[in-house]
């Protein structure tokens, strides 16, 4: 697989965490809520909003920092005129010894489209790692296979 296409794959993963919503108050519904909010952040191709999420020192797959993370983003929003995420699987979870760390894995499908069907679509499991900062919950870490 290319590193183009293992690009998109991560952002498109990126935006596997579907479903949540909750209020601040409850730690994992604020989980949730991030993981919804990364989603449509992707899918409305605003790269500032996901950009805002990620953690100051955030890395994929251990060595791909916040500025590939910018990149990769503009290339697949401009290359692509629609984007999807379907999470056909996921489970959010704070970690109980470090309450200040979350976790998200999921299956999800991603595709990408110039109109209505679409052009590109892969399936990856991603595994995410959140944290918490100021009250608010980060992407720290991503990896997909």
């Amino acid at each position: 697989m290319s590193m183009r296409h293992l690009s998109w794959s991560l952002f498109m993963t990126l935006t596997l965490l579907l479903v949540g919503c909750g209020g601040r108050d409850d730690p994992q519904a604020a989980l949730e809520a991030a993981v919804q909010q990364l989603q449509d952040n992707i899918e409305a191709k605003s790269t500032g909003a996901v950009m805002d999420q990620l953690q100051g020192d955030f890395l994929a797959r251990q060595e791909l920092d916040r500025e590939w993370a910018k990149r990769t983003m503009t290339l697949l929003f401009l290359r692509h005129k629609n984007i999807k995420v379907l999470a056909l699987g996921k489970n959010s979870w704070i970690d109980s010894a470090i309450s200040s760390k979350g976790y998200t894995e999921a299956q999800v499908g991603l595709s990408g489209a110039e109109g209505l069907i679409p052009d590109s679509a892969r399936h990856y499991s991603v595994k995410l790692e959140w944290w918490l900062d100021g009250g608010e919950w980060k992407l720290a870490r991503l990896n997909w296979e």
